[in-house]
């Protein structure tokens, strides 16, 4: 183990230094015994040549190795809470080498290059390591001819595909700043997050060009055959083909990359109110990265299969499945979307040893249990669910399916840049309900919201984490950074939970108003304004009514005008035009009024319960 240990260090270790999260609370303080220093950033508005981020202070452990001190027999037993109120995570640290996404990702080439990286599920089209870095510098290269230069903004508007991937890291390969959108989004909602992040280019496909034509940008149109780059012109803007390329394009000269330079700009309805961009950098993604697999580094895990058909756009897809288990070496089984025959089949014939799913995936793998058992499941030893809730019952029905798997929960927000705890398959209880212990190197408070002091354990409040995973901030929103990354660089999740006696969270309720359905956030205020700009709608309000198949949808009490003859389906049609199907309203009940408190705020709780009452 120590070698192993060590070996582990000096394959990270290629930088100038290592960046390690400190739960130190001291700022400015060197350490002569174990050479280190702590870096604290000023509050600061900082501009990054186009592109203007709200930075808040965070606080990093910048460390030169000791390899001494590397080889010492035992790790200490972390202390999970101490009298600070400081809940931290019982994993090991990470280190953080000075890299970029792109030359992390591929640093293990000289002994993956030939191992596959990359299968279309449906297809059996496979990218090796090697494969995939010739692809992500063409795809650069076609970007730098279309003179997109650091911290210019790219959208990706795309299903899942092998293409998608080579896309996103050939943006952020080149500096520039990758921006997703659901593929379900209106028109006008893609014109919404173009307004707010401004692109120089879009990359999408043909099926999806209509919802992006208006918009008059460049685009490069992802080809699922292989054909020759070609472009086309039509009124103002041109658009591109591209497709795999076999060729090494040698002549790149790519832009240098800093690891604090921003990679994504991720769009998130946020602790509360509409959507907002969350402002990453490569930092995030990599100690994201390190989060996500750090257990498979510590039980010493060969090479895994993934499966993916989470959404690339979503930081669930993105960050904790795809780009995490790339870096690792792990190999990612793509699919374009989550369809169960074709998940089950995937599963048997590429041998999925990692199932990550959302909870209506788990409910409808517990009700086909006869499909189940028509395919071989044997390879599965983990299925991780996130984004909402799993209940106990559903997931002791689930691990009956799969008997060689372990069923377990995971907590994390685009905010983080993904993980913030998940269960540890080898030492949790199953089916506590938790979402397990924090990930490495994070710190949580519990803290109570009416003297806003920290929490013991086994006591509920608010959720506050903090790492090196935490987001810059929002996208040109000072006021939003602010109320929800404070000036210790706590992040104020807007989650109710707390922890037990062995570091397990437990997430029970939102202090948000978010409706989580199939995994995607439905923001209530963005429905309100909505519904309100329809004349013969005075008052409106959207709560989030639970759902055994998607979690919650979102149904709304309306206030009609006095002249009205307004039906509950004009209701649902006039919102159904103009959002995505997951934000489409299921119920329209009409009230006199909407139960506001004294400040005018919306009682929600109230509404559910006099919805519930009417059962």
């Amino acid at each position: 183990m120590k070698l192993k240990t060590c070996m582990h260090v000096m394959n990270m270790l290629t930088g100038s230094f290592t960046a390690r999260f400190s739960s130190t609370s001291a700022a400015g303080h060197f350490s002569a015994r174990n050479r280190s220093w702590f870096l604290f950033q000023p509050p600061a508005c900082a501009f990054q040549n186009k592109l203007r981020i709200c930075m808040m202070p965070l606080k990093y452990h910048v460390s030169t190795f000791n390899f001494r001190a590397m080889q010492t027999e035992t790790t200490p037993t972390p202390l999970l809470y101490s009298e600070d109120g400081i809940h931290r995570s019982p994993r090991p640290p990470i280190f953080l080498p000075n890299l970029s996404m792109i030359s992390f990702l591929f640093r293990k080439l000289p002994s993956n290059a030939h191992s596959p990286a990359l299968i279309q599920a449906e297809t059996g089209q496979t990218l090796t390591f090697s494969d995939l870095k010739t692809q992500v510098f063409n795809f650069s290269k076609t970007l730098l001819d279309f003179n997109i230069s650091k911290n210019d903004v790219v959208l990706i508007i795309s299903p899942n595909s092998l293409l998608f991937p080579v896309a996103i890291f050939a943006v952020v390969a080149v500096g520039a700043i990758a921006t997703t959108a659901n593929p379900l989004c209106t028109a006008a909602e893609i014109s919404k997050q173009v307004k707010d992040s401004n692109p120089k280019l879009i990359i999408t496909t043909p099926q999806l060009h209509d919802k992006i034509k208006h918009l008059n940008l460049p685009c490069i149109m992802l080809a699922t055959s292989k054909i020759p780059i070609y472009s086309s012109t039509t009124s103002s803007n041109s658009t591109w083909y591209y497709s795999h390329s076999d060729t090494f394009s040698s002549d790149i000269a790519l832009p240098p990359v800093m690891q604090t330079d921003v990679a994504a700009i991720l769009y998130s309805s946020g602790t509360t109110g509409t959507s907002k961009g969350v402002v990453l950098t490569h930092r995030n993604f990599i100690a994201s990265a390190l989060m996500m697999t750090s257990d498979q580094e510590s039980y010493g895990d060969s090479r895994n299969v993934f499966l993916c058909f989470l959404p690339m756009f979503h930081i669930f897809g993105l960050s904790a499945l795809l780009y995490a288990q790339l870096q690792r070496g792990n190999t990612v089984v793509v699919m374009a979307r989550h369809e169960m025959k074709k998940m089950l089949s995937a599963v048997e014939k590429y041998k999925v040893t990692h199932l990550w799913v959302v909870p209506p995936v788990v409910v409808e793998l517990a009700k086909h249990q006869e499909m189940v058992k028509e395919y071989d499941i044997s390879s599965v030893r983990e299925i991780l669910s996130g984004a909402a809730p799993l209940g106990k019952e559903t997931a002791e029905e689930c691990a009956r399916i799969f008997p060689d798997a372990v069923v377990y929960q995971g907590y994390g927000m685009t905010e983080t840049g993904g993980p913030i705890s998940f269960g540890n398959v080898r030492t949790d209880t199953p089916y506590s309900g938790s979402t397990g212990v924090l990930a490495p190197g994070v710190e949580a408070q519990i803290v109570n919201l009416g003297t806003m002091k920290p929490l013991p354990p086994l006591r509920r409040g608010e959720i506050w984490v903090r790492g090196l995973m935490v987001m810059q901030g929002y996208f040109n929103n000072q006021k939003a950074t602010m109320e929800t990354i404070d000036e210790q660089g706590w992040l104020h999740t807007g989650d109710i939970g707390y922890f037990d006696e062995k570091g397990r969270l437990y997430v029970v309720d939102r202090v948000k108003e978010l409706i989580k359905c199939n995994g995607y956030q439905v923001a209530p205020a963005e429905l309100e304004e909505l519904l309100l700009t329809h004349p013969e709608i005075k008052d409106a309000a959207v709560i989030g009514l639970a759902d055994a198949e998607v979690g919650e949808v979102p149904i709304a009490y309306v206030v009609r005008s006095s002249t009205t003859s307004l039906v509950e389906e004009e209701v649902k049609t006039f919102i159904a035009e103009q959002v995505a199907a997951y934000k489409r309203l299921r119920r329209v009940i009409f009230t006199d009024s909407i139960p506001k408190s004294a400040s005018g705020k919306i009682l929600r709780k109230e509404l559910a319960q006099r919805f519930l009452s009417k059962l």
